[in-house]
């Protein structure tokens, strides 16, 4: 059987391992998430914090304005643990390039809107994403 891969895909094999990748409900995320319930937090998932623009935050706490991104390490250009394609590279590096500057400028929107904004990376252990997140959200209540 030959299957043609697609101009981001330099084999199918490829193309099969990156239409598996998630957007929603990864393994970082839901550490995260179950741990952050299991401390009585509520929150919403997927959501898109701002009208208008096609961005959403992987949790997001609506009442007190924070949103957060938990990163994977090769989408999102982490410092410690980014690696890049060698095949196909004309059409990675751009793309992954467009995403780190992406992740900026919702950065900056949000922050404009009134938003907090925590990046974490999908490498750090979920017990130290809830404490940062838990930790913003005692700020963030102690302003109120």
């Amino acid at each position: 059987m030959v299957t043609k891969t697609s101009s981001w895909a330099s084999t199918p094999a490829i193309a099969r391992t990156m239409r598996s990748n998630r957007s929603r409900d990864t393994k970082p995320e839901l550490a995260l998430r179950r741990l952050l319930h299991a401390r009585g937090f509520r929150y919403r998932v997927d959501y898109p914090p701002l009208k208008g623009i096609r961005r959403r935050c992987d949790i997001a706490f609506t009442r007190l304005k924070i949103a957060v991104f938990v990163d994977g390490c090769f989408w999102h250009g982490c410092p410690e643990h980014a690696t890049y394609p060698k095949s196909n590279a004309e059409y990675w590096l751009p793309k992954l390039a467009r995403n780190i500057e992406r992740d900026r400028d919702s950065d900056a929107v949000l922050r404009a809107a009134g938003w907090t904004v925590i990046r974490l990376w999908e490498h750090e252990s979920a017990e130290l994403m809830a404490g940062v997140v838990v930790a913003e959200i005692e700020r963030c209540q102690s302003k109120e």
